[in-house]
């Protein structure tokens, strides 16, 4: 009785959706939705979302939640659960069995509070009018990890913020997002538990008797369709996004940067699909003021989307610094490369080409291939030092052997020598020290591996592999650089090289093996468990050593 009714509540929230107002503001890059989104794609239950460009607005996620529930005899018992779960947080309509509101006026406090406990959709604060709104949700993190080895020690984190979100105008969003959080126990540990604190200031300068840290998030988004099948939306602001395909990490833009500030356009009709995005950030820290400096990343894509056979794309990107906003960068109709030509050759200009396939249900391919610098010369010999390149295939097998709500992916990636890096470094592919591109970095290759497993609505497992090998730079025991074999972006280049050659994996061998495996629970809507265990084992095959790391973590995530 009760799944009839839970049915039915939902034919009549898809009947009525054409006269919900669209949500304009994005569905932040961390919320599970894509996941699944991405598993009705590989599944051929959707056939096409902006997954390259990792956000998209909610309105946008409601109208794919509907093309799924038009398919609703297609999916399994799990997803049809998961399904119902989403469709009902991002279907706009707010009725008292699904949606919770701490501070509404009309309601007791203490009966509000009574819902926090309940599978409903939860916010603090929301309002909603024709052609406007607002919705405050309260954010917490809580992180305990434990490394195992080498040596025992533990370290959390916990922060507190909100999220204010909304669209006016039934054109304009808006997101301001802001987090506060503390550090205590082990630094090092904190850092590997969440990446992030590298790239904040507040972390790095360790100016104050405890360690904290901060996250602020905000932009506006306009959109709108001047006529049928057409979008154009302009986006200003700062959020978490990352650009291209990838399955473990991306060679374009991996997320693992700090938060960028950018101005975007998007531009869809038919299968034509256009990004421009110029973007604002800064170099490697530096505890001398006059040493900071801003850096800039100018990206554009356009891709044709062919309906049940292939995506297609040609990307590109500069990354420039030491002068004001290049506005031969900021026009989205142009080459980067001869505008760069044009200014005299100063910066570091990348181009890249990506596919994924869609011509077959349950099985995903896709491919990218990067050139960094030199585009067109001496393509044929790939050991040139010139020619700093990188290419990544995989693959997304969903139920695999017909194993219905099971995830199977395979990828490899081959980064050649000197490739992110430039003879300017304040010009390379960087920001705040940190790599913009594949977490391994130059002169490495990978290949990952991951299966993933929804045991039902509430219970996620995965387990990934990686096995990844390097060449490093030569050092002395002082520390002092013997030879540069390209795998470092943080030393340039210079503007002749040591050889005109670069072989792969030379230097240092380095083998990898990285393992992880996760569990994430969500026993009531919007409080979320992720356990998972790390185990990390380095052979550096040069010098015959072997290092191990392990640890364990857990984190809590409250959106209310």
């Amino acid at each position: 009785m009760k799944k009839l009714l839970i049915s039915f509540i939902l034919l009549i929230l898809f009947s009525l959706q054409t006269n919900i107002n669209a949500q304009v503001e994005n569905v932040q890059i961390s919320h599970p939705v894509y996941t699944f989104l991405k598993e009705m794609k590989v599944k051929g239950i959707i056939d096409y979302f902006s997954e390259d460009e990792s956000v998209i607005s909610r309105f946008e996620v409601r109208d794919l939640l509907i093309k799924i529930s038009e398919n609703r005899d297609l999916l399994s018992s799990t997803e049809k659960k998961i399904l119902n779960k989403y469709y009902i947080e991002f279907s706009d309509i707010y009725w008292e069995d699904n949606t919770a509101f701490l501070l509404d006026p009309d309601k007791s406090f203490s009966s509000n509070l009574s819902d926090i406990l309940s599978d409903k959709v939860k916010y603090l604060y929301g309002y909603k009018s024709d052609g406007a709104n607002v919705f405050l949700e309260w954010l917490g993190h809580f992180y305990h990890g434990h490394r195992f080895k080498p040596g025992g020690n533990n370290a959390n984190l916990f922060d507190i913020g909100f999220r204010v979100r909304g669209t006016v105008f039934d054109k304009l969003g808006y997101n301001l997002t802001a987090i506060k959080g503390g550090v205590s126990g082990n630094d090092l540990l904190a850092e590997i538990i969440e990446p992030r604190l590298l790239t904040n200031f507040k972390w790095i300068e360790a100016g104050e008797n405890i360690g904290n840290y901060d996250f602020t998030y905000g932009y506006l988004k306009y959109h709108t369709s001047p006529v049928e099948n057409m979008n154009l939306a302009v986006q200003l602001g700062r959020e978490d996004i990352t650009l291209g395909y990838g399955y473990g990490s991306k060679l374009v833009l991996s997320g693992d940067n700090p938060v960028m500030d950018f101005i975007k356009f998007n531009f869809d009709y038919g299968i034509v699909h256009f990004t421009s995005l110029h973007a604002s950030t800064v170099g490697t820290f530096s505890f001398t003021r006059t040493e900071r400096y801003t850096k800039y990343f100018a990206f554009n894509k356009l891709k044709l989307v062919f309906p049940n056979l292939f995506d297609i794309g040609i990307g590109e990107s500069i990354i420039y610094s030491g002068r004001a906003l290049e506005l031969g960068y900021l026009s989205p109709v142009n080459f980067y490369k001869f505008v760069e030509m044009a200014i005299q050759d100063r910066d570091n200009g990348n181009l890249y080409f990506d596919i994924q396939t869609k011509f077959l249900n349950n099985v995903e391919f896709q491919g990218t291939f990067f050139l960094d610098e030199n585009i067109l010369s001496n393509l044929q010999d790939f050991e040139l030092y010139t020619n700093k390149t990188a290419y990544q295939v995989g693959a997304f097998w969903y139920e695999p052997f017909g194993i219905a709500d099971l995830s199977l992916i395979l990828e490899y990636t081959r980064i050649r020598p000197f490739t992110y890096t430039h003879f300017d470094v304040k010009n390379n592919y960087s920001a705040y020290g940190t790599n913009l591109g594949h977490r391994i970095g130059p002169n490495a290759d990978e290949i990952f591996t991951k299966f993933a497993y929804n045991l039902n609505e509430k219970v996620r497992l995965s387990f990934e592999h990686s096995f990844i090998r390097r060449g490093e730079n030569e050092y002395d025991d002082y520390g002092n650089l013997i030879r540069n074999v390209g795998s470092d972006i943080f030393l340039s280049h210079g503007e002749v090289p040591e050889s005109n050659y670069a072989y792969f994996l030379d230097g240092i061998r380095v083998n990898n093996n990285l393992f992880k495996f996760e569990v994430r629970v969500e026993p009531i809507r919007d409080i979320i468990f992720d356990i998972s265990y790390n185990y990390c084992i380095s052979n550096n095959l040069s010098k015959e050593l072997e290092d191990d790391i392990s640890f364990a973590m857990l984190r809590f995530t409250l959106e209310y």
